[in-house]
């Protein structure tokens, strides 16, 4: 099923059949001792809420948090706020229906950035740091949910596709960075960089549309969880080095730097340094450039006072890029990535 209409192009007085996600719902009584029923639904655009007065207790039943509805009605000010008035409600197959239409996804294609990461994959010289990221990111469960997780809850990352195009990053600084600097070993580096984050396909989960902690998140974090994730992989895999194993598990363990940032310990190697200085950069670089995104003009001016990198930015926004339009002859050039290795 194709959605058509988003939540910010509705306006006052428009008419609606559409797909939404169900983000909150709340039974309630009138004064009458009536009930009804005020529905939260959502796409990847925000989110828009109205009363539903007719058949509430039936409707409560058909409306789950974080699934899918077809909603038909229209839209009208309530307290300066745009507000539905909704007609009908009825279920709809969740596999019927792409979820990043109502969820915020990567502005990348995520097919794309699955590809790139087997390209990176097929260049790792270590033949055992190889053979555990082929694990992870081809004979394990991990891979389809690496490819759909966030790389947070909020900040940076914090949507669909954000994991995968996060470390897709990483690595590609990593395998530069490794060739510019003396002495590092760039399989290991590598490696590293797409492991880092790997502990948040259970830190984390969604739920009704949110980003939320599981319990196992809350408690050890996915720096620990992570650590456990690699070393269990390891043990698959007959004569995996412990020396190589503790180095992999010591740049998952101390990427946030510093104890402070909640890392375990603080980088102790030339790799570890590197990992969690582009980790860094490359979170502050998303968050810049999801303010770029929202700003409409590309003319520089000053931001609002940004709590989490504390400090005003003198900004841009960002244009964004057109894909290249096909060769006159219609023959499409093969496309190759740089070389990491």
């Amino acid at each position: 099923m194709k959605k058509e209409q988003f939540v910010t192009e509705l306006q006052d007085g428009d008419r609606f059949d559409d797909l939404f996600l169900v983000k909150n719902v709340k039974l309630g009584e009138t004064r009458a001792g009536k009930p009804y029923l005020v529905l939260t639904v959502m796409d990847k655009s925000g989110d828009i809420s109205g009363p539903v007065w007719e058949n509430a207790e039936h409707l409560n039943s058909l409306c789950r948090v974080g699934e899918p509805v077809r909603v038909k009605g229209s839209v009208q000010l309530y307290r300066d706020a745009p507000q539905l008035k909704i007609d009908s409600v009825d279920p709809c197959p969740a596999d019927s229906v792409d979820i990043g239409d109502f969820l915020p996804a990567s502005p990348k294609c995520r097919q794309e950035m699955a590809q790139d990461l087997q390209d990176i994959l097929r260049q790792v010289a270590n033949p055992h740091l190889k053979k555990l990221l082929n694990y992870f990111f081809n004979k394990s469960h991990w891979w389809p949910l690496f490819q759909e997780a966030p790389a947070a809850k909020t900040i940076h990352h914090a949507y669909i596709g954000g994991l995968l195009e996060h470390s897709l990053s990483l690595a590609r600084v990593a395998g530069f960075l490794a060739d510019h600097y003396p002495g590092v070993d760039k399989s290991l580096l590598v490696a590293g960089a797409l492991l880092h984050d790997i502990g948040k396909l259970t830190e984390l989960e969604r739920i009704g549309g949110a980003i939320e902690y599981t319990s196992g998140g809350r408690l050890k974090g996915h720096l620990v969880i992570g650590c456990e994730m690699v070393a269990e992989a390891a043990r698959r895999i007959k004569d995996f080095p412990q020396e190589l194993l503790d180095q992999l598990q010591h740049l998952i363990l101390s990427h946030h730097g510093r104890l402070e940032f909640g890392s375990p310990t603080v980088p102790m190697t030339v790799e570890a340094f590197i990992l969690s200085l582009t980790d860094d950069l490359d979170a502050k670089m998303n968050q810049i450039e999801q303010l770029r995104r929202k700003l409409k003009s590309e003319e520089l001016s000053w931001t609002e006072y940004q709590r989490v990198l504390e400090r005003y930015l003198y900004l841009g926004g960002l244009r964004e890029q057109q894909a290249p339009s096909a060769p006159e002859d219609d023959t499409v050039p093969s496309r190759r990535q740089p070389s990491l290795f």
